[in-house]
């Protein structure tokens, strides 16, 4: 495998496993049961929580001491606030009535939820693509500081990662009402940033570099906002919310594995 092919097929890899997970939207039955929503929605908590942590915020933070920046928690301080403020802001900008009093210029709470948990996926896997890029970017320098086989295994790993997260894109979707279809599509697009900002970042490393641990701060931040704001406060809902608390304990455990392992 030459060169060229195998950073296109690196680049590619961790699209897939955001498309694979994508797809498990339509296993899910026509009208899932108030127990199965809460649980899904606990696990798609518990996912992006560990997300933050381990994919994100740890990241960050190891990032900044490479740079030798002094005050190595101050950019994942900084980007994690960002992200946060930058969705409540959002929120104070783009006000949510009842469906009753819906006006052009204002979305349906239905689809402001999903439009929230699709931009702090998004926001997350950009990231994601950067350090893939970055990664090549080393291989290609031809130093023999990065291997062929960590890249690789990199591409692999996020790969692996990205399939519940690209689950945890369409179900909610499709609980908080979008068609599977639709639900799918979105959880498409926002694994399609990752090869894009992967090729972006492999022209541009010098440039992009430094600000990393900043977007991987400001995407874990909004990740927070989105569990803190939406699912949490719809998986509680009602009766049975203990299949919401098992779905968090689970979707933790299972990201925090996935990120521990692949690391």
């Amino acid at each position: 495998m030459n060169d060229p092919t195998f950073g296109a097929l690196c680049i590619l890899v961790p699209f897939l496993g955001t498309t694979l997970g994508a797809l498990t939207v339509f296993f899910l039955g026509r009208e899932p049961s108030a127990s199965l929503s809460k649980f899904l929605l606990g696990f798609a908590s518990g996912v992006m929580v560990a997300a933050s942590i381990w994919s994100l915020l740890i990241p960050a933070l190891e990032m900044a001491n490479e740079q030798g920046i002094s005050l190595t928690w101050l950019p994942a301080s900084l980007g994690f606030i960002a992200g946060m403020l930058f969705l409540m802001v959002t929120d104070a900008v783009i006000p949510c009535f009842d469906s009753e009093t819906v006006s052009r210029n204002c979305t349906s709470h239905i689809q402001k939820r999903s439009a929230k948990m699709f931009f702090a996926v998004t926001i997350h896997n950009i990231p994601e693509g950067m350090a893939v890029g970055v990664v090549l970017a080393g291989y290609f320098a031809g130093n023999g500081l990065v291997e062929r086989s960590g890249v690789m295994a990199l591409a692999m790993g996020v790969a692996i990662q990205n399939f519940p997260e690209g689950a945890i894109v369409s179900m909610p979707g499709a609980l908080f009402g979008q068609t599977k279809k639709k639900a799918f599509f979105y959880a498409f697009l926002s694994g399609a940033v990752e090869p894009l900002f992967a090729l972006l970042t492999l022209v541009l490393t010098s440039i992009i570099y430094p600000a990393l641990p900043y977007f991987l701060a400001f995407a874990a931040g909004a990740m927070v906002y989105v569990v803190v704001e939406e699912l949490i406060p719809e998986a509680h809902e009602g009766k049975r919310t203990q299949f919401t608390n098992f779905g968090v304990a689970l979707g933790f455990a299972l990201m925090m594995m996935l990120d521990v392992a692949l690391s």
